[in-house]
């Protein structure tokens, strides 16, 4: 099952990193991650993560994640087993009693839930998106306060 994780992961990092518009282009990114598979597994791979087809700006049709049609591609994309071996959290920034945790494409919901089940004192409640999340911080808190209780969720985040 591990294989199957792994396998699906790279998938979503290389569709969300690359602008790939066929399975034979989807199936040789994958085959130079080290993913050998027939091309009925990817379909069904694809079709478990609901991927679909997108125009891009130029009027290419390329693969994307659901629910974001015109999905971030980054400028220097990484190989998908480089970027699996790197945690989701980017960055943390705070204004006042809130927080802004920048993730990797994808990231934000389960950091987000992982934070809010956690029961980190100093945090009220998170709202995510795709690779952002907001946090409430909870009044007289300490910026390192928070970041030590977040790092019980992401022991990155402590330098």
């Amino acid at each position: 099952m591990k294989v199957k994780k792994n396998r699906m992961e790279a998938l979503k990092m290389l569709i969300s990193s690359m602008e790939l518009g066929s399975q034979e282009e989807v199936l040789r990114a994958l085959e130079k991650e080290g993913f050998k598979l027939t091309q009925a597994t990817l379909s069904r791979d694809m079709k478990q993560l609901k991927v679909a087809k997108a125009a891009t700006m130029s009027g290419k049709y390329v693969y994307v994640l659901p629910n974001d049609t015109m999905y971030k591609r980054v400028s220097t994309p990484r190989s998908a087993m480089e970027m699996l071996r790197t945690p989701g959290f980017i960055s943390i920034h705070f204004s006042g009693n809130m927080g802004v945790i920048k993730t990797r494409p994808g990231y934000a919901s389960s950091i987000a839930y992982n934070i809010d089940n956690s029961a980190i004192p100093q945090i009220l409640g998170t709202i995510a998106g795709d690779d952002t999340i907001f946090i409430v911080i909870k009044e007289g808190a300490s910026e390192a306060e928070v970041i030590e209780g977040i790092g019980t969720v992401l022991p990155d985040i402590i330098k």
